[in-house]
Parts: C-alpha cells; structure tokens; sequence
C-alpha cells in the first residue's frame, strides 16, 4: 500500500486502484437500490449505516492518493461516480486535482462546484498553477481570488496571464532563490537553510545584481562541492541559457532537450530575472502538444471526455465527418466514372481497395513524419522541394518493389499480365500521389499560418482513396477494355 499521498509509479497497481474504487462504488448503488426495497424507517436506518461505512473506505483511500492518481480514477469514471468521488476528496486536494485532470473533465468538475468551494481551490494553488486555472473559472470568481492574493502575487498573476498560450511565459513560475555574486557560499547556505522547504525543481541559484539583472547560476553541485568560503562569483556559471517570455514553448522544448536542461531564467528585454521555465513544465507542455496533434490528425478540435454527453460528443466530431462525407461522395462519383468498366471486368472491384488502402497508409507515413518534424522546428517552408523530391525517390522505389509484387499475383490470380502490369503502374502512380500531398498538405497548412496536424490524416485519405480509384479504373480502361 502506498503511504499518503505518494504517487503510484506502477500502473498496475493504478488499475488496481481503479478497480476496488468502483467496486466501493457498484457496492454502494446495490445496497442503495436493496434498502430501498424496505419499510421507511428501517430503509433510511440501514441505508445511512451503510453509506456511511462506504463513504468512509472511500475517503480512506481517496486520502492515501497522490492528486495526480485521483485525478486518473476521476477520467476513468462515469459522470455520476465521478461527481460522488470528487464529493468525497478532500477539499486541500481540489486545486491540485483541478490542474491534473483534463481539460474535459475539469469543466464538469467545476460545475458541480459552488462558488466558494472554487475559490478556496484556487487559492491553495501557487500563481503560475493558478494562471493555468483562471481560464476555465466564472468571472465572479476569479474576482473572488484576486482581491484575496497579496499585491505581488496579484501583479504575478496578471503577468502569466498576459502571455499567450504556446509561450515561455505561460509555462514560466515564479518560485525562484537568487543571490549576489560578491557573497561566499557559506552565506549562501545559511541563506538557504531559512526556509522551510525550496521552490520545487530547483536545480541552480540564480545570480543577479541589485536591479535583479542575470549575470550567472550557481548549480547546487557547485554550492555543495566547493569551499564554504569560495566566493559566488567564482565558481558560478556565466553562459547560461535563458529564454524571454515570448518565445515559442515549442523553441524552448527543444533547447531543453539539446542542452539537456532541469530549469532555466526567463529574463525580459533588459536582462532582468522574471521567472524560470522547469523541465517539469516543458514536459507537460510537450504531452499536451502530442495530445493536441493526435487529435488534431484525425479532424478532432480538442480532447473529449470519454464519459461525455451524446451530444457534446457529436459537436467534437461533426466538422470532419461531415468533410469526409463530401469526400467519400467524391470517391463513389469516380468509382461510378467506371462503371462500365468494373462490369466488363469484375477482378477491377477486387483490386482497386488495395490501390487507394496502400496509397493512403503511405501517406499517413509521409505526413506523420513531417508534421512531426515541422512540430520539432527541423522544417520549415523552404525545404518543401528537398522534401518532395526524396518523398517521391522513396515512393518511387517502394511502387516498383510493392506495386511489382501486387501486379505479380493479380497476374497469378486471374491469368492476365496486363492486369498485373496496370496493377503495377496504378500502385506506383498512387504512392507518387501520397508522397506529394503528404509532403505538401502540411507545408501549405504551415505557409498559411494553420495547424499542420490538423484533419491531416482524413485529407490524406480523402485523396489517396478518390485518386487511387481515378488511377487504377482510368489505366484498366485505357489498356484493358
């Protein structure tokens, strides 16, 4: 059994605790639904003992339960059990476990909560995490916590507030220790050891002068390893990777994957220390993007809770549905193009869903890979034609090999080596299309200032299925029929 509030790092034993919550859970509704089988008196007596004594179990093992562990079990339940557990949280946890959930699920979580129950949720919350919360709170609240912060917490939150989502700014916290160069380590560790505890993820002490300028890090290697009475200035680092709160998130990812970073000072125009950025932060921020990508490569505009309404469900998902209507009306209209073909000819129904299958499965490949790239900041716009030429070098060579071998056993099926050889010809014309949209969709997406990722994957497919059938019907009717 884990201890209070550790987090469970085995996702097993995570299960496991899914599983004996919603045990508890269906166990409360079968006594619920057999007292209420009784006589009144006897009903209420009993149903309130048994409450009690599940409640109880619950809120045990809520309370043993890291926020982030409550919030997975909250994600996994139906709205009902969903609101009856997170009645039984208790109420220190609720900022935490409000930042851990999903967007999704965070917004039916903060309806069933009433206006001061919110607000002490956000104010258990430091300013950077509450900055990531005031989003999705009603006005009146987040007035509410305004007026209870202290002025500089006040002026930090609207700082983070300023910063447009994808920015260092909105990622950066404001829990830092600096120090001046001039001081010896010894003060610096008394110093330290004032507090009760130091801001999370600290890895490095910044040094900045009287103005709050940047002029260097000392690392809590070097304050521990080096004389007590070795002054700051000389073991401290200068070159020190930093970051203004309008760069790109993604940018600042990046760096910390190359440099191989845990933190690092976000400073404004003038070199003066406003915050850090923490490897934890990037972390997150780079999940969410993978997540947003995802979704966004099937047409999804954001993430949707599994347990949501019918309803709420059809609004995510119609916009894509409906384009992919239009485009799968576009395939049958070409399918229907051929008809006479397809009837002098039946093998042609066999072996046209191959075609535009393969077709479409190559250019989700080349797609994938260079939203991925362009998401990494290894492409940009200029380097379509390098892109398309190895694109199409590849597509070529894996038509040849693939679409040889297809028309092979379309000749072994049904006896003609023209139909192998148009097989042939229509598979490698189709993985030439593939490479290109997949090449161009993306990169024109990017020039235009969209989402590369987004409806990605039903473009893709649009286009291989209407092409690929286009393809392989138009080269069996030129040289077949």
């Amino acid at each position: 059994m884990s201890e209070e509030n550790d987090p469970i790092g085995d996702s097993e034993e995570l299960q496991e605790q899914l599983q004996e919550i919603e045990r508890l859970l269906a166990r409360h509704r079968l006594v619920k639904e057999f007292t209420h089988r009784q006589n009144t008196y006897r009903r209420e007596l009993i149903d309130d003992l048994i409450h009690r004594q599940n409640q109880n179990e619950l809120n045990r093992k809520l309370d043993r339960m890291h926020p982030a562990d409550v919030a997975y079990v909250l994600e996994a339940l139906p709205l009902e059990d969903r609101l009856l557990v997170w009645d039984m949280v208790r109420s220190e946890k609720d900022g935490e476990i409000l930042l851990e959930v999903s967007d999704a699920v965070r917004e039916t979580l903060i309806d069933s909560m009433d206006r001061h129950e919110l607000v002490a949720a956000a104010e258990s919350l430091d300013t950077d995490e509450l900055a990531d919360l005031v989003p999705d709170l009603p006005q009146e609240v987040i007035e509410d916590v305004f007026q209870s912060l202290p002025s500089e917490e006040q002026e930090q939150l609207r700082t983070a507030m300023s910063y447009s989502e994808g920015t260092v700014g909105a990622l950066m916290d404001f829990g830092m220790m600096t120090v001046r160069e001039d001081v010896a380590l010894e003060v610096v560790l008394r110093y330290l050891r004032r507090f009760d505890e130091l801001p999370a993820h600290t890895d490095k002490i910044f040094v900045t002068d009287r103005d709050r300028v940047l002029e260097g890090v000392l690392t809590l290697e070097s304050l521990l390893t080096n004389d007590p009475e070795t002054e700051v200035r000389d073991v401290m680092k200068r070159d020190v990777v930093r970051f203004r709160p309008e760069d790109s998130a993604e940018e600042a990812a990046q760096a910390f994957e190359r440099y191989d970073l845990n933190s690092s000072p976000v400073v404004d125009e003038n070199n003066r220390i406003i915050g850090r950025i923490t490897l934890v932060a990037v972390v997150d921020f780079i999940r969410e993007e993978s997540e947003a990508e995802q979704l966004a490569n099937v047409g999804l505009r954001e993430e949707e809770d599994i347990f949501a309404s019918v309803w709420n469900s059809v609004r995510n998902r119609w916009a894509w549905l409906a384009i992919n209507l239009v485009t799968a009306f576009v395939a049958s209209r070409v399918i229907s193009v051929f008809e006479g073909s397809i009837e002098k000819l039946v093998a042609l129904a066999a072996l046209m869903p191959i075609v535009a299958g393969i077709g479409g499965n190559s250019g989700n490949q080349t797609i994938t890979m260079i939203v991925r790239a362009i998401a990494m900041g290894k492409v940009k716009f200029d380097a379509g034609k390098r892109l398309l030429k190895k694109e199409l070098g590849v597509a070529l060579i894996n038509g040849v090999i693939w679409g040889g071998l297809l028309g092979v056993m379309a000749w072994f099926l049904y006896g003609s080596i023209s139909l192998g050889i148009v097989m042939t010809g229509a598979m490698t014309l189709n993985l030439l299309l593939a490479a290109s949209a997949g090449v161009g969709i993306p990169l024109l997406r990017l020039r235009l200032g969209g989402d590369p990722a987004l409806g990605s994957s039903v473009m893709i497919t649009a286009l291989t299925d209407s092409g690929g059938f286009f393809i392989f019907l138009g080269l069996a009717t030129l040289f077949l029929l």
